[in-house]
């Protein structure tokens, strides 16, 4: 697992953010069931099978969602850790090892099997391994070079594809979470952006990217029981006008690409793996404080027309739908690490003497800037896996397992493919991409996607709800 990416607001703003689960119950969006792509079983049985698991508007409506035993038992070794170590997480495939497992841990047909022993209907999946992955950030860099498009399809997609195919596993809905960090980086990170990042150039003129979405996306999209969910970033990277619109066109581009369509895109998530507050509850983007409009004078806003990852997500899915993406698209939010809760939230709205004072005083996420996405400081627990919580919002998910790194504090060698990211470090002073602000990271962390008892404590002490 790893940070996310990075954001560009107006003029020269750009933010950047952090990267990488769930129970669920439901409302129905818009009209029924999507409609199942047609295959061809190789027997009665298999016919018989794809029928059972045709599938439904929002695969989390009154569902039991897969509980990774491997993320559980983590949790439940710390203390305190069992009051959540129930609760369901994704399961992480971020490199071909992992498909048969790593290290003796479990690989892919061993979480579908145990998700069938526990008789749960959903199972939630991080497809994450493109060529040249996460091209503006470091500590989640993967094991694929830029030109190693075959070798995704091939060596990584192909596997996955074919044993989510299989007869055993045709009852189970099965979230497939697209290639985290991807696709908005081709928006916000390439020339003539003033964050223009030489490897998302590069990545922009192979198409890899864009050719490795769709193909993933047709062939997942092809099993009769699977669910794509593309990321769409998070509210402090795509919020901004210049980058909105553009984020919805360039994931519909690859939704059309190596022979994939826009019917294999069941929805979009948001705010994977980031901190960013599901609601603000004191303040609202239309809000005036002395000094005039907030959207226009606050800092922390800067612009963007979104304060939350809800508010977002529910527009983003209508800008989706006006690119073609079906009526029924749902959106997932990942809770997991965006709760801010503990001593420090506020419990009313800050003063209206400026613009800053009555956002700073009543925003309940406390990062030091919407740019900082690694282990960030005083971070708590959000809102437990939901089904259905909002409108048009299919889930809030726990994609990111809590009390797993978002990259390591200093130069950790490794064979992950990962690298070392100043963003991660507790004494860093910060880019023009962070408004050249310290980073928040909390200190001694690990590889990303490695488990950081430090921050799982921080995490439950700052849940909110509290535990």
């Amino acid at each position: 697992m790893t940070p996310l990416t990075t954001s560009v607001a107006l003029p020269q703003r750009r933010v950047r953010r952090g990267l990488v689960a769930l129970t669920v119950g439901t409302m129905l969006l818009t009209g029924g069931a999507v409609t199942q792509l047609t295959t061809t079983p190789a027997s009665a049985s298999a016919k018989a099978s794809a029928k059972a698991a045709a599938r439904v508007d929002n695969p989390y409506a009154g569902a039991k969602v897969y509980v990774n035993p491997l993320w559980s038992a983590n949790a439940a070794a710390e203390p305190g850790g069992s009051r959540i170590s129930n609760q369901p997480t994704a399961v992480w495939l971020d490199r071909i090892a992992a498909i048969k497992g790593v290290a003796g841990g479990m690989g892919l047909e061993a979480h579908l099997n145990r998700a069938v022993s526990q008789g749960a209907q959903t199972i939630q999946l991080v497809i994450y391994n493109l060529p040249g992955r996460d091209c503006s950030a470091l500590a989640s860099n993967g094991e694929l070079g830029q030109t190693d498009l075959p070798r995704y399809k091939s060596e990584y997609i192909d596997p996955i594809a074919a044993i989510l195919a299989k007869p055993a596993y045709a009852n189970l809905r099965i979230v497939n979470i697209v290639e985290i960090d991807s696709l908005p980086n081709l928006v916000t990170n390439v020339s003539p952006r003033p964050t223009a990042v030489p490897n998302c150039d590069t990545m922009k003129a192979n198409g890899n990217y864009v050719k490795g979405v769709g193909y993933a996306l047709a062939k997942l999209g092809a099993v009769p029981n699977a669910y794509n969910y593309v990321d769409a970033g998070h509210h402090g990277w795509i919020g901004w006008d210049d980058n909105f619109n553009a984020s919805a066109k360039q994931i519909a581009e690859a939704a059309k690409a190596e022979g994939s369509t826009l019917a294999n895109v069941h929805g979009f998530i948001a705010n994977t793996a980031n901190y960013g507050a599901t609601t603000e509850p004191f303040f609202k983007i239309g809000d005036t404080a002395n000094d005039g409009p907030i959207r226009e004078k606050a800092k922390w806003i800067d612009w963007n027309r979104y304060v939350d990852e809800q508010s977002f997500a529910q527009a983003f899915r209508t800008e989706a739908q006006k690119e073609g993406f079906s009526p029924d698209v749902g959106m997932l939010i990942d809770t997991s690490r965006n709760g801010w809760g503990g001593a420090a939230r506020p419990t009313a709205a800050g003063p209206k003497t400026t613009s800053d004072t009555y956002v700073n005083g009543g925003r309940t996420d406390r990062r030091i800037h919407l740019g900082n996405w690694c282990n960030q400081k005083g971070a708590g627990l959000g809102a437990r896996p939901q089904a259905a919580p909002a409108p048009g919002i299919d889930a809030y998910v726990w994609v990111k397992p809590p009390g797993e790194s978002d990259g390591a504090s200093k130069v950790i060698e490794n064979d992950e493919g990962k690298g070392f990211d100043r963003m991660c470090d507790p004494t860093y002073t910060g880019n023009p991409r962070n408004g050249n602000n310290m980073s928040g990271a909390l200190p001694d962390a690990p590889l990303s996607g490695h488990w950081f008892p430090a921050q799982f404590q921080e995490l439950m002490r700052n849940a909110y709800p509290a535990l």
